[in-house]
């Protein structure tokens, strides 16, 4: 599932392409077909993001909220190619064109069902309305693991599999302590790493969470090469030597997904 960086950067890319200009929407996979008919020529006044819930504004009111989930995809093309019958949702003026597919959510929502959605997530480190404290009140009364509450994003909104990894690692946090046992220093500094490199995120469009000492070109070693793009300190590196200590990157079941930490580095 795309990490909240990803959603930013598709709501500018959006942005780029379409604001203020009134596309052809259509959807040829038909599951959207009467709110396409509704929003077909009208301006695209605004794009949002909180989280991984990504928002298109057309007109004054009326929002497209779209949650890619395990399998959307988004995929922007200058000329127009004849949409397959798998596109749920295509944008396209006389420039450019946007096909969504797969997404767990495709729905056309008014202005109170967009408040409801924000409602329910947590501050997204990503938007300029964040509020930090907010996310700490919910971590501090907490004794589940720091690590599972941040992965819930009625918690702190945007942060999946990678970032909560890395960003413990980068602070030397064992996952499995309790929220309760996050001090506010810790939570501050952790708070304030995400906003940079989810920041990073966006521009560079791909996650990268190593220090410039220990980049490939700093330890002379080969680059990552994975699926999932930059370079990281423990994601996906179970079994293999910890690029500080040496010692064995481990893995383990946490909230649905594979944890990744390194138990020398991560006591604290």
């Amino acid at each position: 599932m795309p990490e909240g960086h990803t959603i930013h950067r598709l709501a500018s890319d959006y942005a780029d392409r379409f604001s203020g200009t009134a596309p052809r929407v259509t959807s040829p996979q038909g599951k959207f077909s009467d709110a396409a008919a509704l929003l077909d020529g009208a301006e695209l006044t605004r794009t949002e993001a909180h989280g991984k819930h990504l928002f298109l504004g057309f007109r004054d009111t009326d929002w497209v909220h779209i949650h890619l989930g395990l399998f959307g995809k988004v995929a922007f093309g200058d000329a127009p190619a004849p949409p397959t019958d798998t596109v749920r949702l295509r944008l396209a003026n006389d420039t450019s064109y946007v096909d969504l597919r797969g997404p767990t959510t495709c729905a056309l929502i008014t202005d109170a069902e967009k408040v409801a959605v924000h409602d329910r997530l947590g501050p997204d480190p990503l938007r300029a309305d964040a509020d930090p404290r907010a996310a700490y009140r919910r971590v501090s009364r907490s004794r589940t693991t720091i690590a599972a509450l941040l992965m819930d994003q009625k918690v702190i909104a945007g942060v999946g599999n990678v970032y909560r990894a890395e960003v413990l690692f980068r602070h030397g946090i064992d996952p499995y302590r309790a929220g309760r046992d996050i001090t506010p220093a810790e939570w501050d500094a952790v708070w304030a790493d995400l906003v940079e490199l989810m920041r990073e995120g966006v521009r560079n469009n791909r996650i990268d969470t190593v220090r410039p000492e220990h980049t490939p070109e700093a330890m002379g070693r080969p680059p990552r090469v994975d699926d999932h793009g930059g370079e990281v300190y423990v994601y996906r590196r179970a079994t293999l030597p910890c690029r500080l200590c040496g010692g064995e990157i481990r893995t383990a079941g946490l909230a649905a997904r594979n944890l990744f930490w390194c138990p020398a580095c991560q006591q604290g």
